[in-house]
């Protein structure tokens, strides 16, 4: 049942508008409008500030060359944003009455402190003497935005209200002006509203949340992807010049005109320069993941892609097949495949479960494998977990971020903490090559040595680390993999 359908009925019983709780509701299209200046005194600004009021369409598009592919872009982004948020589970549904009652089931939502008219509400019941109803709230408070004859209301503003008339029609009419007012400031909660009769009882929950800004990225309007404009490469880099040379070389051989941002902790950091390259220094050993967070923070681009400093980029590295596919999907993340010199290539997918484990905590199971193939990418599927190498949404994988005290290791942790956040997938037809890990044990260099010795020992502080992150953070009580 639709929104139109659940206010066409009762077309004939005649309504008044109670002006004090109409006002409060939402327009239909909102419209920005400065205040008025009444009268003239000094100071008058800082006594009774004024509103203003500036139209941003007009303002951007005073000196811009292309104002209508400018629209069509925008349009384009918030549809595939819409599209990326979207979830059955904000669908507006009303249950048809056969309790006798009839209310919304799911889908209604208020920002906080505003008021709505809550639609679908009716009783469906056989004559009587009398008909009545009551709501009961917790996180706010019901009026009425028009008043029908021959019904009675006790409660007007409270969160106890009830409604009552010998004609049931007449009552039906009446609770389609009921309103709910939140009163209680969240940014995010629900309240739970009683909806009763005499001898039935249903609950259904009202959505308290402010509404989502998009984040829309204008990366120019055109037929094909820009990927300078759409995609920053993102690395860490220490005591591995070499390879990081490397891998600026191999990127630079196909995308010539991508940035690249380094995030660098070496105890003596050697500057690494050129066009389209930013590089920034950090604490010495601060480590992995905190390397991570500083370097993703500096993109400004719609998508980031994760690339460690001994990869190296080949003509199967195709960055603009990862764009496709989240562009075309509703994925959030999309990883690729690894090759090594032994000529092995690795995809590294894994499903992640939970399992509610009582007051202990919960139980963690790990297992290789994917859920499906993704629809239109055949050698694409969706995982929870995959490998070191991918392109993601830049704002949605900031807002899982990444642990900064994993100084040395740490992979699954990301994975754990975007798990239920993040539409991870994997994609094997999109490779980047990893540099020799083979070396000879007299042709390592000190660097190469120390870089071993700090990177791949253990002590015990990490290792009380990595049980505290899976234990109490995570609160597992146990773990099960394959």
């Amino acid at each position: 049942m639709n929104r139109e359908d659940i206010i066409s009925g009762y077309p004939d019983i005649a309504y008044k508008i109670k002006k004090d709780a109409a006002s409060r509701l939402a327009q239909n299209s909102c419209i920005c409008l400065a205040g008025e200046e009444t009268f003239h005194l000094p100071f008058i600004n800082l006594l009774f500030p004024k509103v203003w009021a500036h139209n941003l369409e007009h303002e951007y598009f005073e000196n811009h060359p292309n104002p209508e592919g400018i629209r069509q872009h925008r349009a384009q982004e918030y549809k595939n944003y819409q599209k990326r948020s979207y979830s059955p589970a904000d669908v507006f549904i009303v249950a048809e009455a056969n309790s006798p009652l009839q209310y919304p089931t799911q889908g209604l939502e208020v920002q906080p402190l505003k008021t709505i008219v809550i639609p679908g509400l009716a009783l469906k019941e056989e004559a009587r003497s009398n008909h009545k109803v009551l709501l009961r709230a917790t996180l706010g408070t019901f009026d009425v935005a028009a008043t029908v004859d021959k019904v009675s209301i006790q409660g007007e503003g409270e969160k106890f209200i009830t409604l009552s008339s010998p004609l049931l029609s007449a009552l039906n009419r009446q609770l389609q002006f009921v309103t709910y007012t939140n009163t209680v400031f969240h940014p995010k909660t629900a309240d739970s509203v009683e909806f009763a009769t005499e001898g039935h009882k249903s609950f259904f929950t009202i959505k308290v949340g402010h509404r989502n800004a998009p984040r829309l990225y204008n990366s120019g309007y055109n037929g094909e992807y820009n990927i300078s404009a759409l995609v920053t490469i993102a690395t860490k880099t220490f005591m591995r010049y070499d390879k990081l040379k490397d891998l600026i070389d191999s990127i630079r051989q196909y995308y010539p005109t991508v940035t690249i941002v380094i995030a660098d902790d070496n105890e003596h950091p050697q500057p690494v320069a050129g066009p389209h390259i930013e590089y920034y220094i950090m604490p010495f050993g601060k480590g992995w993941f905190a390397g991570r967070n500083l370097a993703i923070s500096q993109v400004s681009t719609k998508y980031v892609l994760w690339a460690d400093d001994d990869f190296i980029f080949t003509a199967n590295t195709r960055l603009d097949k990862m764009v496709d596919i989240l562009e075309k999907t509703t994925l959030d993340l999309v990883g690729g495949a690894v090759r090594e010199v032994t000529g092995y290539t690795a995809t590294y997918r894994h499903t992640i479960s939970v399992e509610d484990g009582g007051e202990e905590g919960d139980c963690l199971h790990i297992r290789p494998g994917y859920h499906h193939v993704i629809e239109g990418f055949p050698n694409c599927v969706v995982a929870d977990g995959i490998i070191n190498f991918f392109m993601a949404q830049t704002d949605k994988v900031r807002q899982v971020g990444f642990d900064p005290r994993l100084s040395r290791r740490g992979h699954l942790e990301f994975f754990l903490d975007a798990l239920g956040s993040l539409h991870i997938g994997s994609c094997s037809d999109i490779i980047v090559s990893h540099a020799s890990k083979i070396h000879l044990p007299w042709s390592k260099s000190n660097t190469l040595k120390s870089y071993e010795k700090f990177r791949y020992s253990s002590t015990d502080e990490d290792n009380t680390l990595h049980k505290e992150i899976f234990y109490f953070k995570n609160r597992f009580k146990c773990m099960t993999s394959q």
